[in-house]
């Protein structure tokens, strides 16, 4: 029998039609088509493990993923054989070959997400699915001030989902800033991990900052109290995409 080896995918996918990441009982998700349609090539089960468990709705331009098979077919051309299976809002960006004990959670990573915001009058049909619209005046220099004080080491359970199963809620944030992109506003940040809900309950603060419902140093305040309670609402899943991983030896 041919020794097995560890495959790692980059995944791009339009999250609205799936029930999330990770496998449920009950729908559709990335995680299931992805094991659906390994099986089907290789024709062996196969289970993947990735590296963000993104909720419904939230989309992806880089979440990464590794499974393990004894096929022969050169690790850079998957990537090619399982589009060619794969629905259409899911797509492979690349496959390589990595080490057998190689796994996607357990290694030194960068992450960036972007949350993005729409401003107008009124909804756009095409941004619907990949923004959250808003017709408030928002302070984009407030914002700005705010996202600011993310940055660095600190203990984000204010801005965790209540019964997260976590270890710790220490997190490192390399960057955070909101950038105006025409109507769009961007908050994107980088960091070595998120909690659930982390990045959308950021956006949804940082939102009644721009409306001036609070100001930019409450988020001083949000960050030392450790309650959920003490920060802003969820922001919907739409408007989170998680744009890449960088790994040390990608």
């Amino acid at each position: 029998m041919a020794e097995k080896k560890r495959i790692r995918l980059t995944v791009a996918y339009d999250g609205t039609n799936y029930h999330g990441w990770q496998v449920q009982p009950n729908g559709i998700t990335i995680e299931s088509e992805l094991n659906r349609c390994l099986a089907d090539l290789f024709k062996e089960p196969i289970e993947v493990i990735g590296a963000s468990r993104t909720d419904s709705g939230v989309h992806a331009m880089g979440n990464v993923a590794v499974f393990d098979t004894a096929a022969r077919m050169p690790a850079d051309k998957i990537a090619y054989a399982l589009n060619q299976r794969l629905p259409e809002d899911i797509r492979i960006q690349k496959s390589q070959e990595v080490p057998q004990d190689w796994h996607p959670r357990h290694v030194q990573s960068r992450k960036t997400y972007e949350y993005r915001i729409y401003r107008a009058r009124f909804p756009m049909p095409l941004k619907r699915l990949y923004s959250l619209f808003t017709y408030h005046q928002l302070n984009v220099n407030a914002m700005q001030e705010a996202v600011a004080y993310l940055e660095g080491e600190h203990d984000f359970k204010s801005f965790c989902q209540v019964g997260a199963q976590v270890q710790s809620t220490v997190r490192t944030i390399y960057s955070a800033e909101v950038l105006e992109q025409g109507d769009d506003l961007v908050i994107r940040i980088c960091g070595n991990g998120f909690l659930y809900n982390m990045i959308r309950i950021i956006a949804g603060t940082l939102m009644e900052i721009g409306q001036g419902k609070r100001d930019p140093m409450d988020i001083i305040q949000i960050l030392e109290a450790r309650d959920r309670a003490a920060a802003g609402p969820t922001a919907p899943p739409q408007g989170l995409t998680l744009i890449k991983y960088e790994y040390p030896d990608a």
